[in-house]
């Protein structure tokens, strides 16, 4: 390769077969090489090269990254989704200070989040969707001054909503056109890599995602994380899109969810929120997606025409709540007051009413077997006609099957038929 080349763009082609060693003796700074088939592992000799730029994305490649990568401390784009790259969050990346842009998503990575992922000061894009990181969202992620678009989803992130969260400078409207300051040379590659990634799958919920420079966004969606959905997370203010599905959320949407006046898109469904709907929804002026479905919401659903305008555009986006009632629903709250408590009075019905009926037929076979055993117990007469019942049965079934099977050979005549049942009530008399 000629030494004055320095980017090199091969995407989109059908490259295969593993990456050339020699490709380590160029003087590349922008590499990218997305969407191939290009298989096989990071050779060592790519820690010869000092790119700024990576992408190998949309490839084959696997196995984890090497530990020498980390020389390359201006790193400042680095994207490698859709491969299989496995192991634990790669430690080279910690010497990437100047890094950006870092989308690791749909490998194989697992393990937690690491601690120092807090240095990272410049990083405004991290993706790492589709893997099995697990553990909770590190402490020191609010150190990520930058930090407006985090992608979660599919992973294995347990615990609590973090209130820390709400520290994030660079997703609230005071703070995020002042904490970071991105020169012209890497407003450009931003750019440039938006554009790329808008040809990209993007797995958000069942919305398509935009990308841009005012895209700010926390996606959380299927995972482990449970507990409340604090209030601190309303902070947010600069967030566009905040997706928590998939959870196991429980307690109240927040109250003051409306003041978020830049969400366009909100999805808190497949989780266990009770209790009404919070009006503010209904001030969310700029949303152009809303779902709530299976949740445990009760209640009448706030007025708004924006809200029936995202109903029109997601008829599904109340469903699995049995509680709800009102407009644009069928069904209507039959008093102010007992809007709240039908859904409730619905999940009692349905949930205990088996639960009442096995009850009452367990209490009733006790009460009906002491019954019939009281009574042989206190009278006599019962109780020797109640044992004498199987040998009168029993002799009055021979003495029909002995005469039908002995008549026609024997030619037994009435007076005989009688004789016979005269012993047997004579041999029942014996006993009692």
């Amino acid at each position: 390769m000629p030494p004055n080349i320095t980017i090199l763009d091969l995407s989109d082609n059908s490259l295969s077969g593993p990456l050339p060693a020699e490709i380590g003796n160029s003087n590349l700074r922008e590499l990218s090489l997305f969407s191939n088939q290009i298989t096989g592992h990071i050779p060592e000799s790519f820690c010869k090269l000092w790119l700024a730029v990576l992408d190998l994305s949309n490839n084959f490649l696997e196995g984890e990254l090497p530990p020498c990568l980390g020389v390359m401390e201006d790193m400042e784009f680095m994207a490698l989704s859709n491969n299989s790259f496995s192991g634990e969050f790669p430690s080279v990346v910690q010497n990437f200070t100047s890094v950006l842009f870092l989308d690791l998503a749909r490998n194989k990575f697992s393990g937690r989040l690491p601690i120092w992922i807090g240095k990272l000061k410049l990083l405004r894009i991290l993706r790492l969707s589709h893997n099995k990181f697990s553990g909770n969202i590190p402490v020191n992620i609010t150190n990520l001054d930058c930090l407006q678009y985090i992608d979660l989803n599919n992973n294995e992130i347990s615990g609590s909503l973090p209130s820390y969260l709400s520290n994030l400078k660079a997703m609230k409207k005071t703070d995020m056109t002042r904490v970071c300051y991105v020169d012209d040379i890497k407003h450009f590659h931003l750019i440039s890599l938006f554009s790329v990634l808008k040809g990209k799958e993007m797995n958000n919920g069942s919305i398509s995602r935009v990308f841009d420079m005012n895209m700010v966004s926390i996606d959380l969606s299927s995972n482990n994380l449970r507990g409340e959905i604090l209030e601190e997370i309303t902070t947010l203010d600069a967030l566009v899109n905040l997706n928590l599905s998939w959870n196991r959320f429980s307690g109240v949407v927040p109250n003051k969810i409306g003041e978020m006046q830049s969400l366009e898109s909100l999805d808190l469904s497949r989780n266990n929120l009770s209790r009404e709907i919070p009006a503010s929804l209904s001030n969310l002026t700029f949303s152009s997606y809303l779902d709530l479905s299976y949740n445990n919401l009760a209640g009448r659903i706030p007025s708004g025409q924006q809200l029936d305008t995202l109903y029109v555009a997601n008829p599904c986006m109340y469903i699995g709540n049995i509680g709800l009632c009102g407009h644009p629903l069928q069904n209507n709250c039959s008093r102010e007051g007992d809007a709240s408590k039908q859904g409730r009075l619905g999940r009692t019905e349905e949930g205990h009413g088996i639960e009442f009926f096995y009850l009452g037929l367990g209490c009733g076979f006790v009460v009906g077997t002491w019954v019939a055993f009281g009574v042989l117990l206190f009278k006599r007469s019962w109780r020797i006609a109640y044992f004498q019942l199987p040998d009168k049965l029993y002799d009055k079934i021979y003495v029909l099957v002995a005469t039908w099977t002995r008549q026609p050979q024997t030619g037994y005549h009435e007076d005989e038929v009688d004789a016979m049942i005269a012993s047997t009530k004579f041999s029942q008399g014996l006993h009692e």
